[in-house]
């Protein structure tokens, strides 16, 4: 398998990965060390018969002068040649990249999308849309942590799988919220090419707002609201999405929702939400058009994009009913986790402290264009205190909240 050195990010190649922008070269290759300009501050570590350089400022996540590598080793280098132009390395090497897949690239950066949270009204009129209008499962029903007469509702596919979770805090009676700036205010969830029929017919039936079909980055998308007015997207992805779908009598998988797509987030000013972005997250700027700028990032196939809307006069939103309360993004476990800490805390922006939300562990921290974002693991998972095949079909309280269960069994709305 050849690869030619290019300046960029990463690249897939026959299902499996390979860096671009930063450059297998031989061990003790002074010239090369001197090829890159100083405030790479040119640093290598040893692979086997080769050494891989590293540039602290790649959007890579895991690069940098203190963890250089956080990959496998390549198995062996065969041919390596090198161009310095403009100080920059350019270079072509024949490899075995049979160690460099996504598996070794998801350990220790940001997986895309782990959950949204939103806020809803009545809390039956929320379950029946979810479960029965869009055919997705409950997949854990418990309680607001802080709130515990107050439902959070966890819906998604089978498992639970992080990038299918839209989950809800159903508050009776909570005035209805305002979309503006400072806001994530569309989720696009992933359907089947050619769904788009059946979706429309079942919106008709069931008297849900929407749009006609539209298109945004050559991807067909519907737009329409839940019941409180939470505005939601289903696209049909350019992209391969093998992802298993939950599947009910009505909604079947040639149809049904896969998992996230996207999040919209509407910003008056663009920048310092990408710098997030881009510069801790390890997104890249995909396209753009005119003022909605997509990010994606290559650590995973699905639930990866994130879209900025600039809008320089767009009055603030208010967060309420039918708004989404935050944005989680997915990391792999704890040590994880709390390397991010370090790297948000360093920017001088406040993260609170690790919360255990019994099923993941959880950072929380107001991103600079005002949008609450958390970062949350894989672990331990939705199983972790109800077997996959009786998700959602318990109430399940937190340790410190299960004395009050006989009350809360009362005093909670029924869902069914």
């Amino acid at each position: 398998m050849s690869l030619r050195a290019q300046r960029g990010n990463l690249v897939a190649i026959q299902s499996e990965y390979a860096w671009r922008r930063d450059c297998f070269v031989p061990r003790n290759d002074k010239r090369a060390m001197l090829s890159f300009p100083p405030s790479q501050s040119a640093d290598f570590t040893t692979r086997n018969d080769m050494a891989l350089y590293c540039d602290p400022t790649s959007i890579v996540p895991g690069f940098n002068t203190s963890n250089p590598n956080p990959l496998k080793p390549v198995q062996k280098i065969r041919t390596f040649s090198f161009l310095v132009v403009g100080q920059v390395l350019w270079g072509y090497c024949t490899v075995n990249l049979m160690s460099i897949n996504k598996s070794n690239i998801m350990e220790n950066t940001i997986n895309g999308i782990h959950h949204i949270t939103a806020i809803a009204g009545n809390a039956k009129r929320n379950y029946n849309f979810y479960t029965n209008v869009l055919g997705q499962r409950l997949v854990k029903k418990t309680v607001n942590f802080d709130d515990p007469e107050t439902y959070h509702l966890y819906y998604g596919d089978k498992q639970g799988t992080p990038g299918s979770i839209l989950t809800f805090f159903p508050w009776e009676n909570i005035q209805t919220g305002r979309r503006g700036a400072r806001q994530a205010t569309e989720i696009g969830y992933s359907v089947p090419e050619g769904s788009f029929d059946f979706w429309l017919n079942r919106f008709e039936k069931h008297n849900v707002i929407y749009n006609k079909v539209s298109e945004k980055f050559g991807e067909p998308y519907l737009t329409f609201l839940d019941p409180d007015g939470l505005k939601l997207e289903l696209i049909a992805s350019k992209s391969t999405d093998t992802r298993l779908p939950w599947e009910t009598d009505e909604v079947k998988a040639e149809n049904a929702t896969k998992g996230f797509h996207s999040v919209t987030i509407t910003t008056n000013k663009m920048q310092p939400t990408a710098d997030i972005l881009t510069g801790v997250f390890g997104y890249r700027l995909l396209e753009q058009h005119v003022n909605r700028y997509r990010f994606i990032t290559n650590a995973v196939e699905n639930a990866a994009i994130v879209d900025l809307v600039e809008v320089a006069g767009e009055v603030a939103g208010h967060v309420a009913g039918g708004s989404v309360h935050h944005v989680a993004f997915r990391v792999k476990n704890e040590q994880v986790l709390m390397e991010y800490r370090e790297k948000i805390a360093a920017l001088g922006l406040h993260i609170t402290d690790k919360i255990d939300r019994s099923y993941f562990y959880s950072l929380y921290f107001r991103e600079p264009g005002g949008v609450l974002f958390e970062l949350a693991t894989d672990n331990p998972g939705f199983d972790v205190d109800e077997p996959v095949d009786e998700l959602g079909t318990h109430l399940k309280l937190p340790a410190q909240h299960e004395r009050f269960r006989s009350t809360l069994e009362k005093t909670l709305p029924q869902l069914y």
